[in-house]
């Protein structure tokens, strides 16, 4: 091996090591230094939690969508338990919400602690964000429990409106379709939260 050989593989390990130095410290700081560290574990934990809403919430609507085909089949019994199914689900969800509040209240007494104020900032909206989804889960709960009540007067012989069933479908998928939404700014604004406590 020639002495310029040798030379150019010390100088990339040389820049290789710095390089990873660096990028390692960056991330004690966020993680370690920058940051207390009940705001990042409950920060990280909220985060598994709201994505299990997102998935729950979004398996509902699939679910809704064959309870719709079905209510127009005449098939009310089969919708009306497949919509027991979907407000047995919801409690799960609802569960997951609480959970979520109790990450969400963690983050929120540790703000104080956190040195930069755009981070602060930052992590405000997305404490925001996930209050606001868990407010739209409420929502959620109370058009599910609409939607059985609905379909259990239609199969009851009592009637319904015909479009009652279908309203309640349509303001459930509002529902979710906020929830994913307020999911995604609150994940866009710890990503801007990251990128402020790393500089």
């Amino acid at each position: 091996m020639s002495n310029r050989t040798r030379k150019l593989i010390f100088v990339i390990v040389f820049v290789v090591m710095a390089g990873g130095g660096y990028a390692a410290s960056r991330l004690w700081r966020v993680f370690e230094g920058s940051i207390p560290q009940t705001f990042t574990d409950a920060r990280l934990q909220g985060a598994i939690i709201a994505q299990n809403i997102v998935n729950l919430s979004n398996q509902s609507a699939q679910d809704l969508a064959r309870v719709n085909d079905l209510d127009r089949e005449g098939s009310t019994e089969d919708a009306l338990r497949l919509t027991a199914e979907l407000v047995n689900r919801s409690k799960e969800i609802r569960d997951e919400a609480i959970s979520l509040s109790t990450q969400v209240g963690t983050m929120t007494r540790a703000l104080s602690e956190i040195n930069s104020l755009d981070a602060r900032q930052a992590a405000l909206e997305s404490i925001a964000s996930r209050l606001a989804l868990v407010s739209r889960l409420i929502n959620y709960s109370g058009y599910l429990g609409q939607l059985l009540d609905a379909l259990q007067h239609r199969l009851s012989g009592n009637g319904a409106p015909d479009n009652t069933v279908q309203n309640a479908i349509e303001q459930v998928n509002a529902e979710v379709n906020a929830i994913n939404n307020f999911n995604a700014q609150a994940g866009q604004a710890m990503d801007r939260f990251d990128k402020l406590i790393g500089e």
